[in-house]
């Protein structure tokens, strides 16, 4: 998809502080997006993202994504942008909808929980857009592909019933890991778009480039939309800090193990 607008990926918005880097202050996130809108910035829709040839991209356009689908974001970044005019697309890990992070190391004190099929809901009615983040979030690339397809599958089945077939459009593979098998996979099981890491794979619509947000990202405008050196230079960054990521997958193996089930959470 050459020529496509660029793609920002945040994690986590506000919330306890972590030993991680994809929590964003809430502060610093209202002060980019406002900075953003002030500057003549606007958000896409997945529709507008991938038919530029009906909608015509305006040179500052951008597709605004959120992965995992912390609770956090109900809270500190929704309500944000629903009052600039902006919207976003967040790629949900479906078997942990409306429960707590048990399937990530524990990077903070506390599990953290995430967004609930009613808050989903009542967001994607107001403009908000979801897809797949995968059933359980485990790197695909990994997997055999009995496993990927299991993982692809289900939560685009899930995704489906619970908001509609618009919602199994699209897919953000885990830490942003895709192969050329993975790939025949997720096409075969209906996926139309799908996201990596800051090192797309040319005009392919699945495998679109994402520049993460980091907690060092911190200026009024995030390294992923700058086209100069400093963007540059935040980009590389980004992509090291990205690939570095195989080591929580490393420590995943060895507790997922011993693990107990989802843990549920109230209001599910």
């Amino acid at each position: 998809m050459r020529g496509t607008p660029p793609v920002l990926c945040y994690h986590r918005i506000g919330g306890p502080l972590e030993l991680g880097v994809t929590r964003v202050g809430r502060s610093v996130f209202g002060r980019q997006m406002t900075a953003l809108a002030r500057a003549g910035w606007r958000t896409l829709s997945l529709s507008e993202f991938s038919h530029p040839r009906t909608t015509h991209h305006a040179p500052r356009t951008f597709l605004l994504t959120f992965d995992d689908g912390y609770a956090s974001l109900a809270d500190h970044a929704y309500p944000v942008l629903a009052d600039l005019g902006f919207t976003a697309t967040t790629f949900l890990i479906t078997d942990y909808v409306g429960k707590t992070n048990t399937w990530d190391v524990r990077y903070t004190w506390n599990r953290l929980t995430h967004l609930s099929w009613t808050e989903t809901e009542q967001w994607q009615a107001r403009g908000f857009e979801f897809a797949s983040h995968g059933a359980t979030h485990r790197r695909l690339t990994w997997l055999d592909d009995a496993s990927v397809e299991a993982e692809l599958r289900s939560s685009r089945e899930t995704l489906t019933t619970r908001l509609g077939p618009t919602a199994g459009r699209a897919v953000a593979y885990p830490f942003g890991a895709v192969n050329p098998r993975v790939l025949g996979i997720a096409q075969r099981a209906g996926y139309e778009l799908g996201f990596g890491g800051v090192r797309g794979g040319g005009a392919n619509p699945l495998q679109v480039p994402r520049v993460p947000v980091y907690f060092w990202d911190a200026g009024a405008v995030p390294f992923g939309l700058r086209d100069d050196g400093i963007g540059v230079l935040g980009r590389t960054v980004a992509y090291v800090a990205n690939r570095c990521a195989v080591g929580t997958t490393i420590m995943q193996t060895f507790t997922r193990r011993s693990a107990p089930l989802p843990e549920s959470v109230a209001g599910v």
